[in-house]
C-alpha cells in the first residue's frame, strides 16, 4: 500500500506512470485532487480514467478520507493545499499539471495561490471560488440526513434535469441513482464520519474570490450545463476573474466528466498544450 508521511499525516496515494519507449519523452506529471468524500477504494476511481493514459498521474486520499490519516481537529483549506504541495515534494516533483474536481478544485485554487510556482497548467472542474463569486451547494447542511434521504435531496441538485417529471418517467433509473449515491461501504470505519464532517467544515469556509486574480497559470475551467451544485454562472464569474483562463461547458450535471466523453478529451488537449 503506497503511503507517505507528510508531517502528522500518513497519506495514501496511487501512481500510474506510462511506460516510456526508448527515445520518447517522459510523460508530464499530473496531480489529481478529488472531491468531497473522495476515497480511492471506490471504483472506478480517477486512476481508472483516461487521464492516466497520458500522464505520470498521482491521485491521493485527502486528510480525513479514505486510507489517509484522520486527525480529529478542524481542518483548513490552506492545510489541504499544503498537503498537496508536500505530496509533490515527496514525489520529487518541482512542478506538475494539476486537475482539481469539485472540492478538489477548491483545494487546487488554494494550491495555486499558496504555491504558484508548482503548477504548470491547471484544470478546475465543477468547482466554485466562494465569497462574492458564489459558493457550491452547502453540503454540510444536509450531512445530518440519512443516506437515502440525502441522496434523494441531492440528485436533482447534482443534475437539474432530474425533475419530478423525469423521476416519475424513469423510476428504475432513479432508484439506481439513489442506491448508488447512498452506498458507502466504509461508513462504519473508525473516524470515517468525523473525517467527512471535518472536510465539509473546511469546505464551508472556502473563499478565494478576492485572490482569484492572482492565479496566473494557464487554467481551464470546466462545468456541466445542468450542474446545480457548482453553478454554470459561477464558472463564468471565475473565468472573468482569472487572467489566463478559458471555459468549456459540457453536457451534464455535476458529474459531467462521466456524462460527456468530450470532457476528458478537452482536458487532455489543454494539458498537453506547449
Amino acid at each position: 500500500m503506497p503511503t507517505v508521511k507528510l508531517g502528522d499525516l500518513e497519506v495514501y496515494y496511487e501512481r500510474k506512470a506510462l511506460e516510456v519507449t526508448s527515445g520518447s519523452p517522459a510523460p508530464a506529471p499530473l496531480l489529481f485532487i478529488s472531491g468531497t468524500a473522495g476515497d480511492l477504494r471506490n471504483k472506478p476511481s480517477a486512476m481508472d480514467g483516461p487521464l492516466a493514459k497520458h500522464f505520470d498521474m498521482v491521485a491521493y486520499d485527502q486528510r480525513g478520507l479514505g486510507q489517509t490519516s484522520k486527525p480529529d481537529r478542524p481542518y483548513t483549506m490552506a492545510e489541504y493545499a499544503d498537503d498537496a504541495a508536500a505530496l509533490m515534494d515527496a514525489l520529487g516533483w518541482t512542478m506538475a499539471h494539476v486537475v482539481g474536481v469539485s472540492f478538489g478544485g477548491m483545494v487546487a485554487q488554494e494550491l495555486a495561490l499558496r504555491h504558484p510556482a508548482r503548477i504548470q497548467r491547471l484544470v478546475l472542474a465543477c468547482t466554485s471560488p466562494g465569497g462574492a463569486g458564489g459558493s457550491s451547494y452547502p453540503l454540510h447542511e444536509v450531512q445530518h440526513l440519512d443516506p437515502i434521504a440525502r441522496a434523494k435531496h441531492l440528485i436533482p441538485i447534482m443534475d437539474t434535469r432530474r425533475t419530478p417529471d423525469w423521476i416519475a418517467a424513469n423510476p428504475e433509473t432513479y432508484e439506481q441513482f439513489v442506491a448508488f449515491a447512498a452506498n458507502d461501504p466504509y461508513r462504519d470505519e473508525p473516524g470515517h464520519t468525523m473525517g467527512q464532517r471535518r472536510q465539509l467544515e473546511a469546505r464551508a469556509g472556502h473563499d478565494t474570490w478576492d485572490r482569484l486574480h492572482e492565479i496566473t497559470c494557464p487554467t481551464l475551467l470546466c462545468g456541466g450545463k445542468y450542474d446545480g451544485q457548482a453553478l454554470p454562472e459561477t464558472q463564468l464569474k471565475m473565468m472573468e476573474r482569472l487572467p489566463n483562463a478559458e471555459l468549456k461547458m459540457f453536457e451534464g450535471g455535476h458529474m459531467f466528466m462521466i456524462q460527456d466523453r468530450e470532457a476528458f478529451v478537452e482536458m487532455t488537449s489543454f494539458l498537453k498544450e506547449e
